[in-house]
């Protein structure tokens, strides 16, 4: 045997194993009848599961620590006297402090929605009258036909040229003049 099948023998690549002769032969035992699967990648759902856990927890644990501190810490509102000449706004009547600082900065009160309702109304009644005008003035501007140049319509000479060759060769054709 030569050095290098001594190495590889000892390495486990070569193996000795007896032939029905009673000699010692060299079989080399690489793959052993493994055979490899072949299946779809799960790279994306891995990474997807990686990018969710990871926004979750992003989101999620900083979210469990304040919800813990305000309710270890802070607590619920206590019922009180309103002293005279205070008046409490919507956002103060809920009793955890969580609900009260998204009512306060999240939610819009009813007056805030109502102001906001009555300037949408004012706007589409503004663009209504708006449109109603305009098509005012362009019926009086195709009645009269009076105006500078809002309601002209360009005409290239290209088009004029061949119409009016049309038109005379209608009349000659029909001999009128």
């Amino acid at each position: 045997m030569t050095k290098d099948r001594l190495a590889d023998l000892q390495a486990g690549i070569l193996v000795l194993r007896s032939n029905p002769n009673n000699a010692l032969q060299v079989v080399r035992q690489m793959s052993e009848h493994r055979t490899m699967h072949i299946k779809p990648s799960r790279w994306s759902w891995n990474r997807f599961k990686d990018f969710m856990h990871f926004y979750i927890m992003l989101g999620a644990i900083p979210a469990a620590l304040v919800i813990t501190y305000v309710n270890l810490f802070i607590g619920p509102a206590r019922l009180a006297e309103i002293p005279e000449g205070y008046v409490p706004e919507a956002h103060e009547y809920f009793p955890h402090p969580i609900t009260r600082w998204m009512a306060k900065h999240i939610n819009k009160s009813y007056q805030q929605e109502y102001e906001l309702m009555c300037h949408h109304i004012y706007e589409v009644e503004y663009e209504q009258k708006l449109r109603k005008a305009e098509h005012r003035i362009k019926q009086k501007m195709a009645e009269k036909q009076d105006t500078q140049a809002y309601y002209y319509q360009p005409v290239t000479s290209r088009n004029e040229r061949s119409i009016r060759v049309n038109t005379e060769t209608d009349i000659e054709m029909s001999g009128t003049n």
